[in-house]
């Protein structure tokens, strides 16, 4: 039955799917402009001997990949509840809450796999691939925004006004996007800040991305990066079934 709610999603962004694409066109194409060519030309002998715009392009594919996943877990999320109360419909439905909350997931990785597909392309025009293993690309970013979007799935389901999003937004997201080595090794932060970058979810898509990307070996192992990752989602995904079940099921 979890096709179904995938389905109905799908068919719902059917019809505004065209207000998203220039944006997943000509946010890379800018970005890379701006910070890579732009900054990078300042950056002389690059980052560990990579010319700064390869070294930044994974950080940016993987911060993509959080940032659309973390938007499509957030409003959607709060208003599926209090505003446009879909998710209760649905609930009348035949449908479990696992169902629902599947569904939706499975809808937040395809928004996350196209938006991210679109930077790659866009990258890789630029010259910015160096290994096969860039083929890896999508697995990794799926994986990473199912990371990111169970626990704010959770964090939505709980709340009762979008203010808390603002919160989330501005405590969580700005800050993890800044300091998790999308523009800069982590290795230049103080020890403790260091080890915050480590914590939390997007360093390891980074890491993960820019070993595929460069063919390098990443900073971490592989395995540990796809288990951290694997844990995060999982019990991301169990707070927020917990929390579903509680509104949902009377």
């Amino acid at each position: 039955m979890t096709r179904y709610v995938l389905e109905y999603h799908l068919v719902a962004y059917r019809r505004v799917w065209r207000g998203s694409v220039l944006s997943s066109f000509v946010l890379p194409l800018l970005t890379m402009v701006g910070f890579g060519l732009g900054v990078g030309a300042y950056v002389t002998g690059g980052v560990a001997g990579v010319p700064y715009l390869d070294w930044m392009v994974p950080g940016l594919i993987a911060s993509t990949a959080i940032q659309v996943a973390i938007g499509d877990s957030t409003w959607p999320v709060l208003g599926g509840f209090e505003w446009r109360r879909l998710y209760y419909g649905q609930a009348a439905a035949p449908l479990s809450v696992a169902d629902i909350l599947d569904g939706h997931l499975a809808f937040v990785v395809f928004r996350t796999l196209t938006s991210c597909g679109a930077f790659l392309l866009i990258a890789t025009a630029f010259g910015t691939m160096h290994s096969w293993w860039a083929l890896t690309i999508p697995v990794i970013v799926a994986l990473l925004g199912l990371a990111v979007a169970t626990p704010t799935f959770a964090y939505s389901s709980a709340i009762r006004s979008d203010s808390y999003l603002a919160v989330l937004f501005r405590l969580g997201v700005i800050p993890m996007s800044l300091f998790s080595g999308v523009f800069f090794p982590v290795e230049s932060l103080p020890g403790a800040l260091r080890w915050i970058a480590y914590v939390l979810p997007l360093w390891h898509g980074v890491d993960l991305s820019r070993a595929a990307t460069l063919g390098v070996a990443p900073a971490w192992s592989p395995v540990g990066h796809v288990l951290y990752l694997s844990l995060w989602a999982g019990v991301g995904w169990l707070l927020a079934y917990r929390q579903f079940s509680r509104r949902l099921v009377v």
